[in-house]
């Protein structure tokens, strides 16, 4: 599983939401305005990544359905 390229992508897609909500959160709690409009764009950013990584996993199951495997 691990060589197949469109499971790689899945983790990829994955591993940049949790990338993009650990920036959010951690400057969410730096506190400060500047820094709480800088941790609403991750937040918008995350949700454009999740709805990525929902697409990505959804064509994955999908193609392994078509696949048989």
């Amino acid at each position: 599983m691990l060589t197949d390229p469109l499971f790689l992508l899945v983790l990829v897609a994955c591993g940049a939401v949790a990338l993009i909500l650990g920036l959010g959160i951690s400057t969410f709690g730096k506190g400060g305005a500047d820094n709480g409009k800088r941790a609403n764009k991750f937040m918008r950013w995350r949700i454009i990544a999740q709805f990525v990584a929902v697409v990505v996993i959804l064509a994955f199951v999908f193609i392994r359905r078509q696949m048989g495997g």
